[in-house]
């Protein structure tokens, strides 16, 4: 009986360990079909952003991606590729069928037979991709070594390169928004109605001269180009036209040569005069409708002890280069207006170069980043006649006055639901550099454009003020100079306590660096009056005061106030949403300044321009009706109205106001546009084109994580705690320990004691 017992005992274990075997196998059969996972990270920085299944879901053709990426990489490089994997895994369930990607090995020992794996290489190198070299521990020592991380994406006959994947930062909006450029490439280029004329102009007589400037294949050059077009043509559907000139043969091509900026190169008499002085243009240009860009084909690099040396431009950047300016000429991103007169900076670099007395700052790694998304469009209000064809005009740092005429377009292009990105100075550095004999340097003195009286009516002021802040970024000092550090006051650290997470883009923004900025004074009373919407962005910290003019900026002779002075926080940046009233409601419309009348002189004016003059005074004038002549007492003038009326209140619309174009230099964004500063500006103009869904996408991998200010009090309880908290930890275990197995022992010997009683 015994033994039938435990055999049934047994055979009741078999089936429960066969039950469970069972479910187990059911269960993943079920998540290799039901997949499924959940991101825990706290900016879901492994799923896939709504922006980026958008990107997708709407693919008309196949898009293809090959991966080209070494195997067995060190870290952190081998975490980048399962990323990657990852990433595309979840591309592909978003979009569907049209969605494809491969990983093609590369890797020096996978396996591959040696010419498949030398095959990859060719095919990586023939899209762009080459391989990079990095930096690896082994053994204790430092070793390079080179690798192939990129990717191609192909749509078509267009080809989008991400030539190096070094991080996983960024990694998901690289690839949405090639994708995107993709897609709206396809569309631009189907629809262009005429084609784009790529010239090539090369003077037959530099031939000559190629061998003495060591350029064996200028020759044939114009073949070269030619195929290069032909080749480039194949991937945009035909859109381009090629031609060849010859500036030697067609003397009137030199105006051309001299519009586009085209090399030009004289020579003397060579080899004894068998090769005559001379002169040749070499260039290349493309034009579409009225845009017309440049590329250089010639480099000229002056090489110390050698002398002057002359380079062709490779093919592959000549290539680059066309399809880059395809995309400036047709505009296949949104536009973004920008404010390109009254004193603002150049996107393009200013040509009294960088860092010289009166030039603006550059903007150009600004205009870089935003041009990845956007095109920019040059804005003259004074040739301009309206604003349209785009959601946000830009304005950066203006130091000249804006007459009436000026802020009526502005005023009326908000009306119309647009959207302002103001960057505007209270000061403007004034006076002469610092040195032996002006150690204080150059003075701020105040600055206003009229565009501060618009601002206030709308409901918010720029107070002729300058922020400092002790909680400031602090400039250290080389080892040279005595090391250590010391506090730039006006250059506020703005802490994660201080930023407004209301908006989904600002919320991974966890610190910022703001720069020479005025504090804003919403006006609640005016704004509530408006129906206008003030929202606060972020403020600087509890520990600022106000510095008035004249400013003197260095940092020698800035000082903190005294303790019982009045400190506090002071607003930095607002965006205020809603129906603006109009500054010109109820006013007569202004009118367009006339150009000087000086230029129109009659004395000054063309000889066969006077005759006309003369000669049509001497013409009988046409008969007019006759108007009474109390025309004006008879006529109720009131009764006319105008057909170019104002719009009075405008449609839903938003503005972001900062007070200082400081933000927007190269000095404070970084190129690859990663830091905090950067993605902020660039979530803010993506916020007012209403593309909010890619500045979240973009900010949402912001790795910048400062820790939180403690009180010296608790930075000492939290240091104790680590340094003896887990012994007193381990010591209470123990006697936990001891103390339930001491009452464990008193229960047995309680329990033997009944059994004997």
């Amino acid at each position: 009986m015994e033994k039938q017992t435990n055999r049934t005992q047994r055979s009741g274990k078999y089936i429960k360990f066969m039950g469970y075997a069972a479910a187990l196998i059911l269960l993943n059969m079920a998540g290799m079909t039901l997949f499924a996972r959940i991101d825990l990270t706290g900016n879901q920085i492994y799923s896939l952003s709504k922006a980026s299944r958008e990107a997708v879901k709407t693919l008309s053709e196949p898009l293809t991606l090959h991966v080209f990426f070494t195997r067995n990489l060190p870290a952190p490089h081998n975490s980048t590729e399962r990323y990657l994997h990852d990433l595309l895994a979840e591309y592909a369930v978003s979009a569907g069928k049209n969605f494809n990607y491969r990983f093609y090995d590369v890797s020096p020992d996978d396996g591959l037979p040696q010419s498949a794996k030398i095959e990859n290489q060719k095919l990586a190198e023939s899209y762009g991709v080459q391989p990079v070299q990095i930096q690896a521990v082994e053994n204790d020592e430092v070793k390079f070594q080179k690798a192939y991380m990129g990717l191609v994406l192909i749509h078509g006959d267009l080809v989008e390169r991400i030539p190096a994947i070094t991080g996983t930062d960024g990694l998901e909006y690289q690839i949405t928004t090639a994708v995107q450029k993709l897609t709206n490439k396809v569309s631009v280029l189907l629809a262009l109605k005429e084609n784009i004329q790529v010239k090539l102009y090369k003077s037959s007589s530099l031939d000559a001269i190629a061998p003495y400037m060591g350029l064996k294949t200028l020759p044939q050059l114009n073949a070269d180009i030619e195929s290069l077009v032909k080749k480039v043509n194949n991937q945009l559907y035909g859109k381009l036209s090629y031609r060849f000139l010859d500036p030697a043969v067609d003397p009137k091509l030199e105006s051309e040569i001299t519009a586009q900026q085209i090399m030009t190169l004289k020579w003397p008499e060579l080899s004894n005069g068998k090769i005559p002085a001379g002169q040749g243009s070499i260039g290349m240009t493309m034009q579409y409708g009225t845009k017309t860009v440049s590329i250089p084909l010639l480099n000229v690099v002056q090489i110390p002890i050698i002398g002057t040396q002359y380079q062709l431009a490779d093919a592959n950047a000549i290539e680059e280069a066309v399809n880059q300016q395809v995309e400036t000429l047709i505009g296949i991103n949104e536009t973004i207006g920008y404010l390109a007169d009254h004193g603002t900076p150049n996107l393009y670099g200013s040509p009294m170069g960088r860092g010289q007395q009166g030039a603006p700052e550059d903007v150009e790694t600004f205009r870089s980043l935003v041009s990845k998304t956007y095109s920019f469009k040059d804005i003259q209000l004074k040739d301009q006649t309206n604003l349209d064809g785009f959601n946000c005009l830009v304005i950066a740092g203006p130091t000249q006055p804006f007459n009436d005429y000026d802020l009526f377009q502005i005023d009326q292009y908000l009306m119309k639901g647009k959207n302002l990105a103001v960057f505007l100075d209270a000061f403007k550095e004034g006076g002469g550099q610092q040195n032996m004999f002006n150690p204080q340097g150059p003075q701020h003195v105040p600055l206003n454009t009229g565009l501060e009286k618009l601002l206030e009516h709308y409901g918010i002021t720029i107070k002729p003020v300058m922020v400092m802040d002790e909680n400031s970024f602090k400039q250290q000092f080389p080892q040279q100079y005595g090391g250590g550090e010391r506090n730039i006051y006006f250059a506020p650290l703005i802490k994660n306590e201080q930023i407004n997470k209301d908006y989904p883009f600002m919320k991974p923004i966890k610190g910022l660096v703001a720069y020479k900025m005025s504090p804003l004074l919403a006006n609640s009373e005016k704004l509530t009056q408006n129906g206008i919407k003030a929202n606060l962005l972020f403020s600087s910290s509890a520990r600022s005061w106000e510095m008035k003019a004249p400013l003197n900026l260095n940092p020698l002779f800035i000082q903190p106030p005294p303790a019982t002075e009045n400190l506090s926080a002071k607003p930095l940046a607002y965006i205020l949403e809603g129906e603006f009233p109009s500054y010109f409601a109820g006013k007569p419309i202004p009118e367009k300044p006339q150009p000087d009348k000086s230029q129109t002189d009659k004395s000054q004016s063309d000889p066969d321009e006077s005759e006309d003059m003369e000669n049509l005074e001497n013409k009988p004038a046409p008969e007019t009706p006759a108007a009474p002549a109390d025309a004006s007492k008879t006529a109720d003038l009131s009764k006319i109205e105008g057909s170019g009326k104002v719009i009075a209140k405008g449609s839903p619309g938003k503005i972001f106001l900062m007070a200082s174009s400081e933000m927007l230099k190269d000095n404070i964004i970084d190129e690859a546009g990663r830091s905090p500063n950067a993605v902020f500006i660039l979530n803010v103009l993506d916020y007012l084109n209403n593309h909010q869904d890619i500045a979240t996408m973009r900010s949402k991998e912001q790795r910048f994580n400062p820790l939180a200010d403690l009180s010296p009090m608790a930075k000492t309880g939290i240091k104790s705690l680590n340094i003896a908290g887990l012994p007193v930890l381990v010591v209470l275990a123990g006697l936990a320990v001891w103390l339930r197995r001491k009452s464990r022992r008193r229960q047995i010997q309680l329990l033997f004691q009944k059994q004997e009683g």
